[in-house]
């Protein structure tokens, strides 16, 4: 089976850690032994991952240098992606023990000039603020914020991946056996211009939305977003949470879910399962059990609502 499992950036930098390359490579490490029991299990993998706190913490560093000379978000997700890809082959080829070839390919994803998206930035990047220290950054930066949880972030667009050009570098390397790392933080966003050539454009794209369409592309059996909490629940956060075990995609999507944190997931997963895949969501640790549809919320054409 074809698994493409996208992690989290919050499941590789935990919420209130400090943005440091000793606490991502402990939480790499955690990640690399749930992923290699899936190839341990027989699979063939992808790897995609977020690349939010860290994309983040790369634009601040720029700023504090030389704030008229920042880097564009498309060479700062272009430098997470080989950063944290390094980390995830490294600690994944540690977990194997050295027995699978695995790689990363800084991966270029096509999106629209027009998507309203550039109008409207929803993307959370960097680190949590308070409501006060965000407003204060905003208005020296020109940033724009909003709430996330019970903290504030900066937020950048984030358009709809249209193409991944890439793609068919990422089935060379799938013909070799080899466990591929790709599509990191969404991957590097980029407009196709008239000539058809490409350059890249101020922006993050979700990471799901991304795994997805990579998922779906490549002829994926099974797509697993893992993140840090343990299912999809209705009232997540209240005493009455319930967790969903499986779902059809219309009615996966017909929940109301955050659109800063499980919305996109939803919507990621139902897309992928419509065009005939599995899709599983669920903590990181699960992965192998997600698959297996042991744990987690599972979303599939034939699927009942189960809770």
């Amino acid at each position: 089976m074809l698994v493409v499992a996208a992690v989290g950036g919050n499941a590789l930098l935990r919420r209130g850690e400090p943005l440091t390359a000793a606490a991502q490579r402990a939480n790499v490490q955690t990640a690399a032994e749930a992923l290699a029991r899936i190839v341990r299990a027989g699979h063939q993998l992808i790897v995609t991952h977020g690349n939010g706190p860290q994309v983040g913490l790369l634009a601040l560093q720029g700023a504090a240098y030389k704030p008229d000379e920042v880097y564009p978000l498309d060479v700062l997700g272009a430098e997470t992606e080989g950063m944290i890809g390094y980390l995830i082959e490294q600690e994944l080829e540690n977990a194997l023990g050295h027995d699978h070839a695995v790689a990363t390919l800084l991966t270029q994803v096509v999106v629209d000039a027009g998507d309203p998206a550039f109008g409207a930035p929803t993307k959370f990047v960097g680190p949590v603020y308070t409501r006060d220290e965000a407003a204060a950054r905003a208005k020296a930066a020109g940033w724009t914020i909003a709430q996330d949880g019970d903290y504030w972030r900066r937020t950048v667009p984030s358009p709809k991946p249209v193409e991944i050009p890439d793609l068919r570098v990422v089935r060379l390397l799938l013909d070799q056996g080899v466990i591929v790392i790709c599509a990191g933080g969404g991957g590097i966003p980029v407009l196709r211009r008239s000539d058809c050539s490409m350059i890249g454009v101020e922006a993050v794209i979700d990471k799901d939305a991304a795994s997805a369409l990579l998922a779906a592309d490549i002829g994926a059996d099974a797509l697993l977003l893992l993140t840090d909490v343990d299912a999809v629940y209705q009232g997540f956060g209240t005493d009455g949470a319930v967790a969903w075990r499986q779902l059809a995609p219309d009615a996966a999507r017909a929940l109301d879910m955050p659109q800063g944190s499980m919305g996109p997931k939803l919507t990621a997963a139902s897309d992928f399962a419509d065009r005939g895949g599995v899709a599983g969501i669920g903590r990181l640790s699960d992965a192998l059990a997600i698959l297996d549809g042991t744990a987690g919320t599972r979303i599939a054409l034939a699927a009942e609502a189960k809770s």
